[in-house]
């Protein structure tokens, strides 16, 4: 029979008092190996419970996840990889503040981290756009959870549902640009030209030929 482990857990959040869609928290499941066919995951608007077995490791992944306030399960999204279950939970609150912690409970848990490739500080988070690679990969939840068990998602349907009911473009924020394009400003530059008169760019030029009298 295999072990059972507590699997690392990472998380970071955004808020927003006037759009939901940017009032979330990121989580990522760290479980490797763990087939779509043996994972199962009941997300509840109050809690969370994940377990899964690792074909590698030969262990049992499970955890349970009480939250410090409420998220729409429906309005979630969810992504999962061979070597975690990133997930993106709709806070249900509108509010302008961050959650001070994402469980219910204050206690200190060891597996618990911050995920600081993701985590913005609240007063900076308006110029940080979520990442738009990492939001297009999402699938949605759906009507995930709510039989009172693990289970409630069909992970088998959710290729299928890749991109439907997506959130928002995070990096159309602030009037940025997508960068990386080139300008054709470039081509109208005039050449800049040092003492002697010669230019320092667009080849080489016929010296100047004075007349002396």
């Amino acid at each position: 029979m295999a072990s059972t482990l507590t699997p690392e857990v990472l998380w970071a959040q955004r808020s927003s008092s006037s759009d939901a869609t940017k009032n979330h928290v990121f989580l990522t499941i760290v479980a490797s190996d763990v087939p779509e066919s043996d994972l199962k995951l009941d997300l509840q608007p109050t809690k969370l419970s994940f377990k899964g077995t690792s074909t590698s490791k030969k262990v049992t992944y499970a955890v349970d996840l009480e939250f410090f306030a409420e998220i729409d399960p429906k309005e979630s999204k969810i992504h999962h990889t061979g070597r975690d279950i990133e997930l993106v939970l709709r806070k249900k609150e509108l509010k302008e503040e961050y959650w001070p912690r994402l469980l219910k409970d204050n206690k200190k848990m060891h597996f618990l981290k911050t995920d600081f490739d993701k985590w913005v500080d609240e007063d900076e988070q308006d110029e940080q756009p979520d990442d738009e690679d990492y939001m297009s990969k999402m699938n949605p939840m759906g009507g995930a959870g709510g039989d009172g068990g693990f289970g409630g998602i069909d992970f088998s349907k959710l290729g299928a549902a890749q991109g439907a009911g997506g959130m928002p473009d995070f990096g159309a924020m602030g009037g940025m640009g997508e960068g990386g394009e080139s300008s054709d400003d470039e081509d109208d530059m005039p050449d800049l030209e040092d003492d002697s008169g010669k230019p320092t760019t667009g080849g080489e030029s016929k010296p100047k030929i004075e007349e002396i009298s």
